[in-house]
Protein backbone atom coordinates (compact mmCIF):
# COMPACT_ATOMS: atom_id res chain seq x y z
CA UNK A 1 0.00 0.00 0.00
CA UNK A 2 1.53 3.50 -1.11
CA UNK A 3 1.11 6.26 1.58
CA UNK A 4 -0.91 8.56 -0.25
CA UNK A 5 -3.78 5.81 -0.26
CA UNK A 6 -2.94 4.85 3.34
CA UNK A 7 -2.95 9.26 4.65
CA UNK A 8 -6.79 8.63 2.62
CA UNK A 9 -8.32 6.07 5.08
CA UNK A 10 -10.09 6.69 7.80
CA UNK A 11 -8.73 5.57 11.81
CA UNK A 12 -10.91 3.39 14.16
CA UNK A 13 -10.04 3.06 17.45
CA UNK A 14 -10.44 -0.19 19.42
CA UNK A 15 -10.37 -0.35 23.09
CA UNK A 16 -9.73 -3.81 24.39
CA UNK A 17 -10.57 -4.24 28.23
CA UNK A 18 -7.88 -6.36 30.25
CA UNK A 19 -9.90 -8.81 31.82
CA UNK A 20 -10.35 -10.68 27.93
CA UNK A 21 -7.13 -10.89 27.25
CA UNK A 22 -6.42 -13.92 29.24
CA UNK A 23 -9.10 -15.91 27.05
CA UNK A 24 -7.24 -17.65 23.55
CA UNK A 25 -10.82 -17.19 21.82
CA UNK A 26 -11.45 -13.91 22.42
CA UNK A 27 -7.90 -13.01 21.13
CA UNK A 28 -8.39 -14.92 18.28
CA UNK A 29 -11.83 -13.14 17.77
CA UNK A 30 -10.38 -9.46 18.06
CA UNK A 31 -7.95 -10.70 15.33
CA UNK A 32 -10.78 -11.53 13.56
CA UNK A 33 -12.49 -7.69 14.40
CA UNK A 34 -9.17 -6.06 13.67
CA UNK A 35 -8.89 -7.98 9.88
CA UNK A 36 -12.45 -6.93 9.22
CA UNK A 37 -11.92 -3.35 9.81
CA UNK A 38 -8.90 -3.13 7.70
CA UNK A 39 -10.91 -5.03 4.78
CA UNK A 40 -13.41 -2.04 5.40
CA UNK A 41 -10.35 0.25 4.35
CA UNK A 42 -9.90 1.72 7.95
CA UNK A 43 -7.04 1.80 10.27
CA UNK A 44 -7.33 -0.21 13.13
CA UNK A 45 -5.55 1.67 16.83
CA UNK A 46 -5.88 -0.68 19.66
CA UNK A 47 -5.77 0.74 23.76
CA UNK A 48 -6.07 -2.28 25.76
CA UNK A 49 -5.92 -2.27 29.62
CA UNK A 50 -4.76 -5.31 31.77
CA UNK A 51 -5.76 -4.43 35.66
CA UNK A 52 -6.78 -8.24 36.81
CA UNK A 53 -3.48 -9.16 35.38
CA UNK A 54 -1.71 -6.45 37.16
CA UNK A 55 -3.50 -7.25 40.31
CA UNK A 56 -2.90 -10.95 40.00
CA UNK A 57 0.85 -10.59 39.63
CA UNK A 58 1.15 -7.97 42.58
CA UNK A 59 -0.45 -10.56 44.85
CA UNK A 60 2.14 -12.98 43.50
CA UNK A 61 5.02 -10.32 44.87
CA UNK A 62 3.31 -9.40 48.24
CA UNK A 63 2.33 -6.23 46.99
CA UNK A 64 -1.58 -5.71 48.72
CA UNK A 65 -3.45 -3.37 46.85
CA UNK A 66 -4.78 -0.44 47.52
CA UNK A 67 -7.88 1.77 45.72
CA UNK A 68 -9.66 5.12 46.65
CA UNK A 69 -13.09 5.42 45.45
CA UNK A 70 -12.38 2.65 43.04
CA UNK A 71 -8.87 3.71 41.72
CA UNK A 72 -5.72 1.98 42.02
CA UNK A 73 -3.21 3.76 44.24
CA UNK A 74 0.18 2.85 42.51
CA UNK A 75 3.11 3.61 44.55
CA UNK A 76 6.52 3.28 43.15
CA UNK A 77 6.75 -0.91 43.36
CA UNK A 78 3.00 -1.22 42.34
CA UNK A 79 4.08 1.14 38.82
CA UNK A 80 6.90 -1.51 38.38
CA UNK A 81 4.45 -4.05 38.09
CA UNK A 82 1.25 -2.53 36.15
CA UNK A 83 4.77 -1.31 33.15
CA UNK A 84 5.67 -4.72 33.08
CA UNK A 85 2.44 -6.55 33.09
CA UNK A 86 0.80 -3.93 30.28
CA UNK A 87 3.61 -2.29 28.51
CA UNK A 88 4.72 -5.98 28.77
CA UNK A 89 2.51 -8.95 29.11
CA UNK A 90 -0.54 -7.79 27.74
CA UNK A 91 0.69 -5.69 24.85
CA UNK A 92 2.95 -8.27 23.84
CA UNK A 93 0.28 -11.14 23.98
CA UNK A 94 -1.92 -9.05 21.89
CA UNK A 95 1.00 -8.29 18.95
CA UNK A 96 2.08 -11.73 18.76
CA UNK A 97 -1.66 -12.57 18.34
CA UNK A 98 -2.25 -10.33 15.76
CA UNK A 99 1.13 -10.90 14.01
CA UNK A 100 0.11 -14.38 13.43
CA UNK A 101 -3.22 -13.83 11.85
CA UNK A 102 -0.77 -12.19 9.12
CA UNK A 103 -1.63 -8.50 10.70
CA UNK A 104 1.38 -6.11 11.12
CA UNK A 105 1.31 -4.57 14.23
CA UNK A 106 3.80 -3.43 17.01
CA UNK A 107 3.42 -2.58 20.49
CA UNK A 108 4.02 0.91 22.28
CA UNK A 109 3.57 3.00 25.49
CA UNK A 110 2.26 6.45 25.98
CA UNK A 111 6.30 6.46 27.26
CA UNK A 112 7.33 5.40 23.96
CA UNK A 113 7.74 9.02 21.47
CA UNK A 114 6.39 11.06 24.85
CA UNK A 115 2.95 10.03 22.97
CA UNK A 116 0.71 10.09 25.97
CA UNK A 117 1.81 13.21 27.88
CA UNK A 118 0.67 12.82 32.06
CA UNK A 119 0.35 14.85 35.17
CA UNK A 120 -0.25 13.29 38.44
CA UNK A 121 -3.56 13.25 39.13
CA UNK A 122 -4.65 14.41 42.39
CA UNK A 123 -7.66 12.83 44.18
CA UNK A 124 -9.59 14.99 47.88
CA UNK A 125 -9.56 11.72 49.71
CA UNK A 126 -6.22 10.59 48.73
CA UNK A 127 -2.97 10.37 47.31
CA UNK A 128 -3.19 7.55 44.16
CA UNK A 129 0.68 7.75 43.40
CA UNK A 130 2.00 7.51 39.87
CA UNK A 131 -1.68 7.92 38.52
CA UNK A 132 -1.75 10.14 35.28
CA UNK A 133 -3.97 12.89 33.85
CA UNK A 134 -3.67 12.90 30.27
CA UNK A 135 -2.64 16.55 29.24
CA UNK A 136 -1.61 15.80 25.89
CA UNK A 137 -1.28 13.11 22.92
CA UNK A 138 1.69 13.24 20.65
CA UNK A 139 0.25 11.46 17.42
CA UNK A 140 3.87 11.18 15.19
CA UNK A 141 4.51 7.76 16.43
CA UNK A 142 1.26 6.49 15.74
CA UNK A 143 0.82 7.86 12.75
CA UNK A 144 4.33 6.56 11.68
CA UNK A 145 2.85 3.07 11.83
CA UNK A 146 -0.63 3.96 10.10
CA UNK A 147 1.17 5.21 7.20
CA UNK A 148 3.22 2.09 7.21
CA UNK A 149 0.20 0.34 7.11
CA UNK A 150 0.96 -1.20 10.94
CA UNK A 151 -1.30 -1.96 13.34
CA UNK A 152 -0.20 0.36 16.80
CA UNK A 153 -0.85 -1.57 20.01
CA UNK A 154 -0.93 1.25 22.91
CA UNK A 155 -0.37 0.54 26.38
CA UNK A 156 -1.77 3.25 28.70
CA UNK A 157 1.38 3.51 30.57
CA UNK A 158 2.51 7.20 29.92
CA UNK A 159 5.16 9.82 29.95
CA UNK A 160 4.83 12.34 33.02
CA UNK A 161 5.23 15.87 31.85
CA UNK A 162 6.45 17.26 34.56
CA UNK A 163 9.02 14.66 36.19
CA UNK A 164 9.67 12.37 33.27
CA UNK A 165 8.74 9.24 35.30
CA UNK A 166 5.69 6.51 34.25
CA UNK A 167 2.30 7.16 34.99
CA UNK A 168 -0.69 5.01 35.33
CA UNK A 169 -3.21 6.04 33.44
CA UNK A 170 -7.08 4.44 32.80
CA UNK A 171 -7.05 2.76 29.26
CA UNK A 172 -10.69 4.82 28.36
CA UNK A 173 -8.97 7.96 29.21
CA UNK A 174 -6.09 6.69 26.96
CA UNK A 175 -8.25 5.87 24.35
CA UNK A 176 -10.41 8.46 24.83
CA UNK A 177 -7.31 11.07 23.91
CA UNK A 178 -6.22 9.24 21.44
CA UNK A 179 -9.19 9.32 18.76
CA UNK A 180 -9.68 12.32 19.81
CA UNK A 181 -6.03 13.64 18.35
CA UNK A 182 -5.93 10.95 15.35
CA UNK A 183 -9.63 12.40 14.45
CA UNK A 184 -10.95 8.99 14.16
CA UNK A 185 -14.36 8.05 13.17
CA UNK A 186 -15.27 5.96 15.71
CA UNK A 187 -13.68 4.63 19.35
CA UNK A 188 -15.31 1.46 19.96
CA UNK A 189 -15.41 -0.13 23.44
CA UNK A 190 -15.38 -3.53 23.15
CA UNK A 191 -17.84 -5.39 25.69
CA UNK A 192 -18.82 -9.11 26.24
CA UNK A 193 -22.31 -7.73 25.79
CA UNK A 194 -23.47 -6.51 22.21
CA UNK A 195 -24.34 -2.93 22.97
CA UNK A 196 -26.84 -1.20 25.23
CA UNK A 197 -29.81 -3.59 25.82
CA UNK A 198 -33.37 -2.13 26.54
CA UNK A 199 -36.36 -4.19 27.06
CA UNK A 200 -33.88 -7.37 25.72
CA UNK A 201 -33.04 -5.40 22.47
CA UNK A 202 -30.08 -3.67 21.49
CA UNK A 203 -30.57 0.25 21.23
CA UNK A 204 -28.37 1.24 17.57
CA UNK A 205 -28.09 4.94 18.91
CA UNK A 206 -28.21 7.18 21.80
CA UNK A 207 -27.22 10.45 22.53
CA UNK A 208 -24.79 11.64 25.44
CA UNK A 209 -27.80 13.05 26.97
CA UNK A 210 -30.41 10.29 26.82
CA UNK A 211 -27.83 7.99 28.16
CA UNK A 212 -27.14 9.87 31.32
CA UNK A 213 -30.76 9.70 31.46
CA UNK A 214 -31.12 6.17 31.17
CA UNK A 215 -28.48 5.70 34.11
CA UNK A 216 -30.02 8.08 36.37
CA UNK A 217 -33.87 6.10 35.43
CA UNK A 218 -31.68 2.59 36.40
CA UNK A 219 -32.72 1.55 32.72
CA UNK A 220 -28.83 1.34 32.01
CA UNK A 221 -27.31 -0.58 35.19
CA UNK A 222 -24.56 -2.15 36.77
CA UNK A 223 -21.55 -2.78 34.89
CA UNK A 224 -23.12 -1.30 31.87
CA UNK A 225 -22.80 2.12 33.58
CA UNK A 226 -19.47 2.54 33.67
CA UNK A 227 -18.74 1.74 29.80
CA UNK A 228 -21.46 4.42 28.85
CA UNK A 229 -19.67 6.72 30.94
CA UNK A 230 -16.74 5.93 29.32
CA UNK A 231 -18.78 6.65 25.68
CA UNK A 232 -19.74 9.91 26.70
CA UNK A 233 -16.83 11.37 27.73
CA UNK A 234 -15.14 10.77 24.16
CA UNK A 235 -18.27 12.15 22.47
CA UNK A 236 -17.75 15.42 24.69
CA UNK A 237 -14.29 15.53 24.43
CA UNK A 238 -14.20 15.41 20.34
CA UNK A 239 -14.69 11.87 19.33
CA UNK A 240 -17.15 11.79 16.56
CA UNK A 241 -18.92 8.48 17.72
CA UNK A 242 -18.33 6.07 20.27
CA UNK A 243 -19.85 2.43 20.38
CA UNK A 244 -19.86 -0.15 22.83
CA UNK A 245 -20.52 -3.48 21.32
CA UNK A 246 -18.50 -7.39 21.18
CA UNK A 247 -16.26 -8.69 19.04
CA UNK A 248 -19.13 -9.94 16.33
CA UNK A 249 -20.77 -6.34 16.42
CA UNK A 250 -17.10 -4.83 15.83
CA UNK A 251 -16.85 -7.11 12.50
CA UNK A 252 -20.36 -6.73 11.09
CA UNK A 253 -20.49 -3.26 12.05
CA UNK A 254 -23.58 -3.56 15.31
CA UNK A 255 -23.72 -2.05 18.78
CA UNK A 256 -24.95 0.88 19.92
CA UNK A 257 -23.63 4.34 19.08
CA UNK A 258 -23.39 7.05 21.46
CA UNK A 259 -23.41 10.42 20.09
CA UNK A 260 -23.43 13.84 20.88
CA UNK A 261 -26.66 15.74 21.79
CA UNK A 262 -28.41 17.39 18.73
Amino acid sequence: MDTEDANDRYIVVLKVGGNELDDPDFLYGLANAVAAVRAEGHHPVIVHGGGKAVTDLQAKLGLQERRVEGLRVTDDASMEVVEMVLSGLMNKRIVRTLVNAHIRAAGVSGVDDGTIYVEKMWHPLGDLGRVGEVQDVDDHLLRALIAADIVPVVSPVSFGALDALSYNVNADHAATAIAAKLGAIKLVFISNVPGILVADRVVRAVTAQQAEQWIEEGIIFGGMIPKVRSAIEAVRNGVAQAVITNLAGVQDGTGTGVIGSR
